[in-house]
């Protein structure tokens, strides 16, 4: 099968988990099919990026495209601008003539065409002439009603909201204008289905490459030692070790006072880099090489989220690393996690620190827990069956718009939201 691949970047860092799962993903579907990978290229990218995308696909295309860092001035004006726009700001800083006039030549000789995240449908033009696949890593307006929710500047709280509402409209739009969607968990797959009317949604389950994370056996664990890892520009990221470090700490250094916290990812804001300078007990790396021996170091691994969607690759990574985890309800969303055996989950600030002592204090439960997730994600949750079953919402996709080419005059509940859909695309300006 031939794949038309569309992503706002390239994958070298390899340092998010939307990065990681689509990494992994075409690694394995580039064995048996080929991969033309369209991505849009501000310039940040490591320096072999080009170079190592032959890791993961046959063609790379790369579109020049300016993204502003977040908090800059061109960034703030961006947002004053995007005031007047139906789109979310997420979305529209990825919007570009060039991407979507290529989209529109290279099609043509796709068998599926494969939108990566939501953000790169903006450059998606209506109607395609091949099968298209969205595939969604997070309901990205899920996120932003949480950003809402847990504001507590009252400007903030109206700027999240907005952006939103945006979002939304946006996003169930888009879930019409596909021939199949596919969803990293069941969680996001009802909410698709049930707040946007998304007509044809399949769920597969995210994956973890167990041969690159386990223990090396070198790295001793420290028995007071919690961690952290992920994208530190992500703000539910940020706004979980600022919580973390104001809600809960305190009461975790009450009983355990040798306690000790590393956040491991890679560009933390400023203000979560000045935790780190003015508490000698907390260590904020930025980007490393290999977080692998971070993990180990760990007794226990913490994930404090409030804010989220889809699911978490690193539940996966910490559990193949034998790591005992504590963690909030959305930080384990959308994963099979039994509470209590796989990990430990609780949502109140004082019971998610009492978890921690308790694990702190109780050496043996740590090594079982560790044990017992290690076996869970190593017998089902390698990175082969998961591309599998993509192949599989690939060739749905196909033999749907086969259908619907083959039965132009059956009209059908779909078909006419489709074509709303088209419509109200047409209305935001995104094609």
């Amino acid at each position: 099968m031939r794949l038309l691949w569309l992503k706002t970047n390239l994958l070298h860092p390899v340092d998010t988990g939307g990065k990681i799962r689509t990494y992994y993903m075409l690694r394995e579907l580039k064995q048996r099919h080929h991969v033309t990978y369209v991505a849009l290229d501000d310039g940040t990218a490591a320096p072999d990026a080009v170079e190592r995308a032959a890791e993961y696909c046959d063609d790379l295309i790369r579109v020049p495209h300016r993204t502003s860092s977040k908090f800059s001035l061109r960034f703030f004006a961006e947002l004053a601008k995007n005031v007047g726009s139906p789109l979310p700001y997420a979305v529209e800083k990825y919007r570009s003539s060039e991407f979507g006039r290529i989209i529109a030549r290279e099609q043509e000789h796709a068998d599926v065409v494969v939108c990566d995240f939501l953000f790169p449908s903006v450059n998606v033009l209506q109607p395609l002439s091949r099968p298209a696949l969205l595939f969604q890593h997070n309901v990205e307006a899920l996120i932003w009603r949480r950003h809402a929710e847990t504001q507590r500047n009252p400007l903030a709280r109206l700027l999240f909201q907005n952006q939103w509402r945006r979002m939304q409209a946006f996003e169930r739009t888009a879930c019409h204008r596909y021939d199949a969607i596919v969803a990293v968990s069941p969680q996001d797959r009802a909410i698709m289905e049930r707040e946007y009317d998304a007509p044809f949604v399949r769920e597969i389950p995210t994956g973890v490459d167990t041969n690159y994370f386990r223990p090396s056996g070198f790295v001793k664990p420290d028995p007071y030692h919690l961690v952290f890892s992920g994208s530190m520009d992500w703000l539910p990221n940020d706004d979980a070790m600022k919580y973390f470090v104001r809600a809960m700490l305190p009461r975790i250094r009450a009983s355990c006072p040798e306690v000790t916290l590393t956040i491991v990812g890679r560009k933390p804001f400023p203000s979560l880099t000045a935790l780190g300078r003015s508490d000698p007990h907390i260590r904020v790396t930025g980007q490393v090489d290999d977080v692998r021996p971070y993990l180990e170091r760990a007794a226990v691994y913490v994930i404090p989220l409030r804010i989220g969607g889809g699911t978490r690759l690193k539940v996966f990574e910490a559990m193949a690393m034998e790591k005992a985890v504590v963690s909030t309800s959305i930080g384990v969303e959308g994963l099979p996690i039994v509470n209590g055996i796989d990990a430990l989950v609780a949502d109140q600030p004082d019971a998610f620190a009492d978890a921690v002592v308790q694990l702190l204090h109780d050496r043996p439960r740590v090594c079982r827990l560790g044990e017992a997730a290690a076996e869970k994600v190593k017998t089902q949750f390698g990175w082969g069956p998961v591309a599998a079953s993509f192949i599989q919402a690939c060739e749905a996709a196909r033999t749907r718009w086969k259908d619907k080419r083959e039965h132009p005059d059956t009209r059908s509940a779909d078909g006419a939201a489709e074509e709303a859909s088209y419509v109200n695309a047409q209305q935001l300006g995104i094609s």
